[in-house]
């Protein structure tokens, strides 16, 4: 296999780890919350997530550094993807929150 077509999939493969970390912690964080034992699912998906991790990223680098930075590198690319897709900004305007606040009971 030629360097570049190793280095574009440890690109990709690097993208998949990441797709597969981040939208694992969005998924763990939406059960988490909602679950009668949180730090059973926050602590089993941190030791999964970080485990298969760091085994893809040693199966893609086999001992090559510039793999592994591709790998990081695409890693980083899905936790952007991942977060700007997964996270929302809030619908409504700011304009309302004043309306909100201003009708807000004072205590001081």
């Amino acid at each position: 296999m030629s360097d570049i077509a190793a280095l574009a999939l440890a690109l990709v493969a690097g993208a998949a780890l990441g797709a597969f970390f981040f939208g694992g912690l969005w998924w763990t964080v939406q059960k988490g919350v909602t679950s009668e034992r949180p730090a059973l699912w926050f602590v089993g998906s941190l030791l999964l997530r970080t485990t298969a991790i760091l085994a893809g990223f040693y199966l893609v680098s086999q001992n090559h550094w510039s793999r592994l930075v591709m790998c990081l590198f695409g890693f980083f690319i899905a936790r952007i993807i991942v977060v700007k897709g997964l996270t929302r900004e809030p619908s409504e305007e700011p304009a309302r929150w004043e309306e909100e606040a201003s009708s807000a009971p004072y205590t001081r």
